[in-house]
């Protein structure tokens, strides 16, 4: 792991007895010593977790028009949110609509716009949106500048209030603050389904936010969470991972994103391609299996309608530790309708699946 980037966190994380992994070119923790990946995913159902995801790509468009930028390049559209509000949104190709990446833009105001992009995907975004920038707006790669933490779960509002951090403000809204009299960007957003915050800090601070985040969360039963814990919670969710469930290869319309993309825009990167897809209809769909018996889907697994009909394959899969059962996404065809009982080949074994839209679980994450 010699090259990859480290958290400002990761003496904290070995101290902690951290199992680390590969992701997006960073170091980061996957579970944590004597915790595990159900332990912690349970913490941020039932109590509240905190994650390090700082390997999160962050960038900032700047400059009269950074908004008008971002709102002609990326698929959503920046004119239904205001100020102090963020959105989920997709860069697609504009060729092929295949989706370059999902990420979060929160609006600071018509000149100031704040990405924060996947970690591997971070560089080609900020590069395709510098190549299309008019003079006077500029686009600036933060990614190391910044740590984010993630306070997740039922509890996550005392735990911030504990540290002076403000609460309580809409979803998919943030608020500026200060710790130790350093600015922190308080966001509304998250990648759980449970109500959570995420907090955008300069790297040097995050130690200390850190701590005092520990000491505030122990009455309440907060436990660190690794990316283990994080993936079987989004999957829970349907929440799509880029690289696995959403890529250049595939569509919003196929990735059924079709609510990201700001439909009635001038333009947008693959408008054109994506109008058309969407009027055809397209020939495979993100899907959810849940299994019957006691399958675990994993990613790469064939997906069929009968021994001799494939309909797709799995992109994602895990136990959920919610439902005690068999659950993940998968690309089939779109011909196959939600409430169809499929078949996986489960190393070798035909396990029986019932197609559904996610989420697979319900959750207040408002």
């Amino acid at each position: 792991m010699t090259d990859l980037l480290t958290s400002p966190l990761h003496d904290r994380h070995l101290a902690l007895g951290a199992k680390l992994a590969e992701f997006g070119g960073w170091s980061m923790p996957l579970e944590y010593a004597g915790q595990g990946v159900v332990k912690e995913h349970t913490a941020v159902r039932e109590a509240v977790g905190i994650f390090d995801v700082s390997h999160l790509g962050k960038g900032t468009v700047r400059g009269p028009g950074a908004a008008d930028l971002v709102n002609a390049t990326l698929s959503n559209d920046l004119g239904r949110i205001g100020p102090g509000q963020a959105q989920y949104t997709l860069c697609c190709d504009d060729a092929t609509g295949g989706i370059v990446d999902d990420l979060i833009a929160y609006l600071h105001g018509p000149e100031h716009v704040f990405l924060i992009p996947n970690a591997a995907n971070t560089a080609e975004v900020l590069r395709r949106l510098s190549d299309a920038a008019p003079e006077g707006v500029e686009v600036a790669d933060q990614h190391t500048a910044f740590a984010v933490l993630a306070v997740q779960g039922p509890r996550c509002d005392e735990v911030l209030a504990a540290v002076g951090l403000p609460t309580g403000h809409a979803y998919m809204s943030f608020t500026e603050a200060t710790f130790e009299d350093t600015p922190v960007t308080v966001c509304r957003t998250g990648y759980t389904g449970e109500r959570g915050y995420e907090l955008v800090c300069p790297a040097d601070l995050a130690g200390a936010l850190w701590d005092a985040l520990m000491a505030a969360g122990e009455p309440y039963g907060m436990l660190a969470c690794g990316l283990g814990a994080r993936d079987t919670l989004r999957t829970e969710m349907g929440y799509p991972l880029h690289g696995q469930d959403i890529s250049l290869d595939v569509t919003p319309n196929q990735g059924r994103l079709g609510w990201a993309v700001g439909w009635k825009k001038d333009r947008f990167w693959g408008k054109d391609v994506l109008a058309a897809e969407k009027a055809q209809g397209p020939a495979r769909l993100l899907r959810g299996l849940r299994a019957s018996g006691r399958g675990i889907p994993r990613p790469g697994m064939q997906v069929l309608l009968t021994p001799d009909v494939p309909l797709g394959e799995v992109t994602s899969g895990t136990f959920s530790p919610t439902l005690r059962t068999g659950i993940g996404l998968a690309l089939v065809a779109s011909q196959v309708e939600d409430g169809a009982e499929v078949s996986v080949d489960v190393r070798g074994r035909r396990e029986v699946f019932v197609l559904t839209r996610p989420p697979f679980v319900q959750t207040d994450v408002r």
